[in-house]
Protein backbone atom coordinates (compact mmCIF):
# COMPACT_ATOMS: atom_id res chain seq x y z
CA UNK A 1 0.00 0.00 0.00
CA UNK A 2 1.24 3.69 -1.18
CA UNK A 3 2.33 5.88 1.95
CA UNK A 4 0.37 8.49 -0.22
CA UNK A 5 -3.40 7.96 0.10
CA UNK A 6 -4.06 10.89 -2.64
CA UNK A 7 -4.41 10.66 -5.90
CA UNK A 8 -3.81 12.93 -8.53
CA UNK A 9 -6.07 16.08 -7.52
CA UNK A 10 -3.83 17.68 -4.92
CA UNK A 11 -6.67 20.87 -4.55
CA UNK A 12 -9.19 23.22 -4.97
CA UNK A 13 -7.03 25.76 -7.07
CA UNK A 14 -9.81 28.07 -8.57
CA UNK A 15 -13.31 28.65 -8.65
CA UNK A 16 -14.54 31.18 -11.32
CA UNK A 17 -18.25 33.28 -11.32
CA UNK A 18 -20.44 34.89 -13.77
CA UNK A 19 -22.52 37.73 -12.19
CA UNK A 20 -24.80 40.58 -13.32
CA UNK A 21 -23.46 42.92 -10.43
CA UNK A 22 -20.01 43.28 -10.34
CA UNK A 23 -20.93 46.78 -8.23
CA UNK A 24 -21.68 45.19 -5.56
CA UNK A 25 -19.34 41.89 -5.98
CA UNK A 26 -16.39 44.32 -5.94
CA UNK A 27 -17.40 46.28 -2.90
CA UNK A 28 -17.86 43.02 -0.61
CA UNK A 29 -15.02 40.86 -1.84
CA UNK A 30 -12.41 43.68 -1.63
CA UNK A 31 -13.81 46.40 1.16
CA UNK A 32 -16.11 43.99 3.11
CA UNK A 33 -14.11 40.32 3.13
CA UNK A 34 -10.63 41.85 2.09
CA UNK A 35 -9.75 40.06 -0.33
CA UNK A 36 -6.20 41.48 -2.33
CA UNK A 37 -7.18 42.66 -5.85
CA UNK A 38 -5.31 40.13 -8.42
CA UNK A 39 -4.65 40.50 -12.02
CA UNK A 40 -5.74 39.10 -15.19
CA UNK A 41 -5.99 39.52 -19.18
CA UNK A 42 -9.84 40.34 -19.08
CA UNK A 43 -10.09 43.85 -18.03
CA UNK A 44 -14.22 43.59 -16.88
CA UNK A 45 -13.28 40.91 -14.66
CA UNK A 46 -12.08 40.96 -10.69
CA UNK A 47 -9.38 39.06 -9.62
CA UNK A 48 -9.31 37.71 -5.91
CA UNK A 49 -5.57 36.75 -4.76
CA UNK A 50 -5.18 35.58 -1.53
CA UNK A 51 -1.57 33.92 -1.98
CA UNK A 52 0.85 33.38 -4.67
CA UNK A 53 -1.51 32.53 -7.25
CA UNK A 54 -2.66 35.53 -9.51
CA UNK A 55 -6.38 35.04 -8.83
CA UNK A 56 -7.78 32.43 -6.43
CA UNK A 57 -11.28 33.64 -7.71
CA UNK A 58 -12.39 35.25 -10.74
CA UNK A 59 -15.49 37.26 -11.01
CA UNK A 60 -16.61 38.08 -14.39
CA UNK A 61 -19.61 40.00 -16.16
CA UNK A 62 -22.64 38.40 -17.34
CA UNK A 63 -26.38 38.57 -17.95
CA UNK A 64 -27.07 36.21 -15.01
CA UNK A 65 -25.37 34.34 -12.18
CA UNK A 66 -23.63 30.73 -11.76
CA UNK A 67 -20.35 29.37 -11.10
CA UNK A 68 -18.37 28.59 -14.61
CA UNK A 69 -15.37 26.82 -13.61
CA UNK A 70 -14.51 24.94 -10.81
CA UNK A 71 -10.76 24.12 -11.27
CA UNK A 72 -8.78 21.27 -9.42
CA UNK A 73 -5.11 21.06 -9.26
CA UNK A 74 -2.55 18.13 -10.02
CA UNK A 75 0.96 17.74 -9.43
CA UNK A 76 2.34 17.72 -13.21
CA UNK A 77 1.29 16.96 -16.97
CA UNK A 78 1.39 13.09 -15.90
CA UNK A 79 -0.81 13.44 -13.38
CA UNK A 80 -2.77 15.78 -15.98
CA UNK A 81 -2.85 12.57 -18.26
CA UNK A 82 -3.88 10.18 -15.39
CA UNK A 83 -7.11 12.78 -14.83
CA UNK A 84 -7.71 12.45 -18.60
CA UNK A 85 -7.36 8.90 -19.33
CA UNK A 86 -9.84 8.18 -16.13
CA UNK A 87 -12.39 10.58 -17.29
CA UNK A 88 -13.08 9.58 -20.69
CA UNK A 89 -12.77 5.88 -19.54
CA UNK A 90 -15.98 7.19 -17.64
CA UNK A 91 -17.44 8.07 -20.99
CA UNK A 92 -17.20 11.71 -20.80
CA UNK A 93 -15.95 14.28 -23.64
CA UNK A 94 -12.51 15.85 -22.47
CA UNK A 95 -11.39 19.46 -24.21
CA UNK A 96 -7.57 20.58 -23.75
CA UNK A 97 -7.61 24.49 -22.96
CA UNK A 98 -5.96 26.69 -25.85
CA UNK A 99 -2.43 27.61 -25.32
CA UNK A 100 -4.13 31.29 -24.93
CA UNK A 101 -6.74 30.15 -22.39
CA UNK A 102 -4.23 28.43 -20.20
CA UNK A 103 -2.04 31.67 -20.30
CA UNK A 104 -5.41 33.05 -19.22
CA UNK A 105 -5.45 31.10 -16.28
CA UNK A 106 -1.78 31.35 -15.70
CA UNK A 107 -1.30 27.52 -15.71
CA UNK A 108 0.87 25.69 -18.18
CA UNK A 109 -1.89 23.47 -19.25
CA UNK A 110 -5.38 22.27 -18.14
CA UNK A 111 -8.35 19.91 -19.29
CA UNK A 112 -11.84 21.10 -19.48
CA UNK A 113 -15.48 18.64 -18.79
CA UNK A 114 -18.40 18.32 -17.18
CA UNK A 115 -19.50 16.45 -13.82
CA UNK A 116 -22.96 14.00 -13.99
CA UNK A 117 -24.13 17.21 -12.70
CA UNK A 118 -23.66 19.51 -14.95
CA UNK A 119 -20.64 21.62 -12.94
CA UNK A 120 -17.80 22.79 -15.51
CA UNK A 121 -14.98 21.80 -14.18
CA UNK A 122 -11.27 22.15 -15.26
CA UNK A 123 -7.96 20.51 -14.15
CA UNK A 124 -4.80 22.04 -14.17
CA UNK A 125 -1.15 21.60 -14.02
CA UNK A 126 2.11 24.10 -13.34
CA UNK A 127 0.12 27.20 -11.80
CA UNK A 128 2.47 30.66 -12.87
CA UNK A 129 3.01 32.52 -9.21
CA UNK A 130 3.08 35.70 -8.82
CA UNK A 131 6.14 36.90 -6.42
CA UNK A 132 5.14 40.08 -5.39
CA UNK A 133 3.63 40.99 -1.84
CA UNK A 134 0.08 39.95 -1.28
CA UNK A 135 -1.34 43.19 0.20
CA UNK A 136 -4.96 42.61 1.41
CA UNK A 137 -7.31 45.76 2.20
CA UNK A 138 -7.49 44.44 6.22
CA UNK A 139 -4.26 42.50 6.64
CA UNK A 140 -5.84 38.78 6.82
CA UNK A 141 -3.22 36.18 5.72
CA UNK A 142 -5.12 33.04 4.16
CA UNK A 143 -5.25 29.79 4.76
CA UNK A 144 -4.01 28.30 1.65
CA UNK A 145 -0.66 26.29 0.42
CA UNK A 146 -1.04 22.47 0.34
CA UNK A 147 -5.08 22.84 1.01
CA UNK A 148 -5.65 24.42 -1.94
CA UNK A 149 -8.11 27.74 -1.94
CA UNK A 150 -10.80 26.18 0.30
CA UNK A 151 -13.88 24.15 -0.39
CA UNK A 152 -16.79 24.35 -2.42
CA UNK A 153 -20.54 23.18 -2.00
CA UNK A 154 -22.26 22.13 -5.00
CA UNK A 155 -25.93 20.89 -5.71
CA UNK A 156 -26.52 17.32 -7.27
CA UNK A 157 -29.66 16.07 -8.38
CA UNK A 158 -28.28 12.16 -7.46
CA UNK A 159 -25.29 12.40 -5.05
CA UNK A 160 -25.19 8.29 -5.41
CA UNK A 161 -23.82 9.27 -8.85
CA UNK A 162 -22.24 12.91 -7.98
CA UNK A 163 -20.01 10.42 -5.66
CA UNK A 164 -19.25 7.68 -7.61
CA UNK A 165 -18.10 9.80 -10.26
CA UNK A 166 -15.73 12.17 -7.78
CA UNK A 167 -14.52 8.95 -5.79
CA UNK A 168 -14.06 6.23 -8.40
CA UNK A 169 -13.01 8.19 -11.56
CA UNK A 170 -11.28 11.20 -9.94
CA UNK A 171 -9.81 9.98 -6.66
CA UNK A 172 -11.33 11.99 -3.92
CA UNK A 173 -11.60 10.38 -0.43
CA UNK A 174 -15.00 10.26 1.42
CA UNK A 175 -15.01 12.49 4.70
CA UNK A 176 -18.27 11.28 6.43
CA UNK A 177 -21.54 12.87 5.22
CA UNK A 178 -24.60 14.54 7.15
CA UNK A 179 -28.15 13.16 7.02
CA UNK A 180 -30.98 15.65 5.90
CA UNK A 181 -34.15 15.17 7.75
CA UNK A 182 -36.25 14.53 5.06
CA UNK A 183 -39.94 12.31 5.41
CA UNK A 184 -40.03 8.23 4.87
CA UNK A 185 -41.30 8.35 1.86
CA UNK A 186 -38.15 10.45 0.08
CA UNK A 187 -36.27 7.97 1.75
CA UNK A 188 -32.47 8.97 3.42
CA UNK A 189 -30.77 11.72 1.54
CA UNK A 190 -27.26 12.97 2.77
CA UNK A 191 -25.00 16.20 1.89
CA UNK A 192 -21.38 14.29 1.05
CA UNK A 193 -17.76 15.99 1.99
CA UNK A 194 -14.87 14.67 0.00
CA UNK A 195 -11.24 15.62 0.61
CA UNK A 196 -8.24 15.86 -1.65
CA UNK A 197 -5.81 16.35 1.18
CA UNK A 198 -5.54 17.19 5.07
CA UNK A 199 -7.98 19.83 4.65
CA UNK A 200 -11.31 18.17 6.06
CA UNK A 201 -13.14 18.63 2.56
CA UNK A 202 -12.46 20.40 -0.46
CA UNK A 203 -15.88 19.28 -1.95
CA UNK A 204 -19.14 18.73 -0.76
CA UNK A 205 -22.23 18.09 -2.40
CA UNK A 206 -26.20 18.56 -1.29
CA UNK A 207 -28.58 16.60 -3.00
CA UNK A 208 -30.92 19.34 -4.47
CA UNK A 209 -32.55 20.44 -8.03
CA UNK A 210 -31.24 22.22 -9.97
CA UNK A 211 -29.68 25.49 -8.03
CA UNK A 212 -29.97 28.75 -9.97
CA UNK A 213 -25.92 29.53 -9.65
CA UNK A 214 -25.09 25.76 -9.74
CA UNK A 215 -23.45 26.32 -6.10
CA UNK A 216 -24.31 26.46 -2.75
CA UNK A 217 -21.21 28.26 -1.40
CA UNK A 218 -17.10 28.79 -1.17
CA UNK A 219 -15.32 28.69 2.10
CA UNK A 220 -12.06 30.43 2.27
CA UNK A 221 -10.04 30.28 5.26
CA UNK A 222 -8.08 32.57 7.57
CA UNK A 223 -4.94 32.31 9.97
CA UNK A 224 -7.01 33.96 12.89
CA UNK A 225 -10.25 34.66 14.40
CA UNK A 226 -9.62 38.45 15.11
CA UNK A 227 -10.04 38.41 11.16
CA UNK A 228 -13.18 36.35 11.28
CA UNK A 229 -14.98 38.53 13.79
CA UNK A 230 -13.68 41.81 12.06
CA UNK A 231 -14.61 40.81 8.47
CA UNK A 232 -18.35 39.94 10.31
CA UNK A 233 -18.65 43.24 11.76
CA UNK A 234 -17.84 45.09 8.67
CA UNK A 235 -20.74 42.68 6.79
CA UNK A 236 -23.01 43.88 9.42
CA UNK A 237 -22.08 47.43 9.21
CA UNK A 238 -22.25 47.90 5.51
CA UNK A 239 -25.23 46.45 5.10
CA UNK A 240 -24.27 43.29 3.26
CA UNK A 241 -26.21 40.61 3.84
CA UNK A 242 -25.37 38.04 6.46
CA UNK A 243 -26.57 34.46 5.87
CA UNK A 244 -25.25 32.54 9.33
CA UNK A 245 -23.95 34.18 12.24
CA UNK A 246 -20.64 33.15 13.59
CA UNK A 247 -20.33 29.54 14.24
CA UNK A 248 -18.25 26.16 14.80
CA UNK A 249 -18.89 22.98 12.35
CA UNK A 250 -18.96 19.94 14.19
CA UNK A 251 -17.10 17.81 11.07
CA UNK A 252 -13.96 20.13 9.65
CA UNK A 253 -14.54 22.52 13.10
CA UNK A 254 -13.62 25.36 11.13
CA UNK A 255 -15.40 28.87 12.92
CA UNK A 256 -17.22 30.70 10.53
CA UNK A 257 -19.78 32.82 9.10
CA UNK A 258 -21.50 32.98 5.98
CA UNK A 259 -22.19 35.90 3.69
CA UNK A 260 -24.56 36.10 1.02
CA UNK A 261 -22.28 36.61 -2.57
CA UNK A 262 -24.75 37.98 -5.30
CA UNK A 263 -26.19 35.71 -7.61
CA UNK A 264 -27.89 33.85 -4.50
CA UNK A 265 -24.95 31.99 -3.14
CA UNK A 266 -22.54 32.26 -0.22
CA UNK A 267 -19.22 32.33 0.89
CA UNK A 268 -18.12 31.01 4.38
CA UNK A 269 -15.19 33.20 5.96
CA UNK A 270 -13.80 31.04 8.33
CA UNK A 271 -10.66 29.97 10.76
CA UNK A 272 -9.30 27.31 12.36
CA UNK A 273 -9.83 24.43 10.23
CA UNK A 274 -8.85 20.87 11.15
CA UNK A 275 -6.14 18.64 9.51
CA UNK A 276 -7.07 15.25 8.76
CA UNK A 277 -4.69 12.15 9.52
CA UNK A 278 -5.78 9.92 6.82
CA UNK A 279 -3.49 7.20 8.92
CA UNK A 280 -6.43 7.00 11.55
CA UNK A 281 -9.55 8.77 9.80
CA UNK A 282 -12.86 6.70 9.20
CA UNK A 283 -15.91 8.67 7.23
CA UNK A 284 -17.98 9.00 9.87
CA UNK A 285 -21.60 10.85 9.96
CA UNK A 286 -22.30 14.03 11.88
CA UNK A 287 -25.78 14.75 13.23
CA UNK A 288 -25.60 18.38 14.10
CA UNK A 289 -24.15 21.09 11.09
CA UNK A 290 -22.57 22.85 14.01
CA UNK A 291 -21.37 22.94 17.71
CA UNK A 292 -22.61 26.36 18.56
CA UNK A 293 -24.12 29.30 16.66
CA UNK A 294 -24.75 29.59 12.66
CA UNK A 295 -28.13 30.95 12.94
CA UNK A 296 -30.00 30.69 9.74
CA UNK A 297 -32.63 32.51 10.71
CA UNK A 298 -32.08 35.94 9.32
CA UNK A 299 -30.51 35.01 6.14
CA UNK A 300 -31.99 34.66 2.46
CA UNK A 301 -33.15 31.93 1.15
CA UNK A 302 -31.01 30.04 -1.75
CA UNK A 303 -31.60 31.04 -5.30
CA UNK A 304 -33.24 27.31 -6.19
CA UNK A 305 -34.88 27.12 -9.47
CA UNK A 306 -36.58 23.53 -10.37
Amino acid sequence: MSDNPYGDIKALGYVEVVTNDMPRWRKLALEILGFAEGSGPDTEALYLRVDERAARIIVRPGDTDKVSVVGWEVRDRQGLERVRAAVEAAGITVRDLTDAEADARRVEAAIAFEDPAGIPLEVFCGAVLDHSPVVTPFGARFVTGAQGLGHVVIPVPDDLAASDFYVKTLGFLPRGAFRLDTPPEVGPMRIRFFGVNQRHHSLAMMPAPKQGPGLIHIMVEVDDLDTVGRAQDRVVAEGASLSSTLGRHTNDKMLSFYVRAPGGWDLEFGTDGMLVDETHYTAEEITADSYWGHDWSGGEPLAVVS
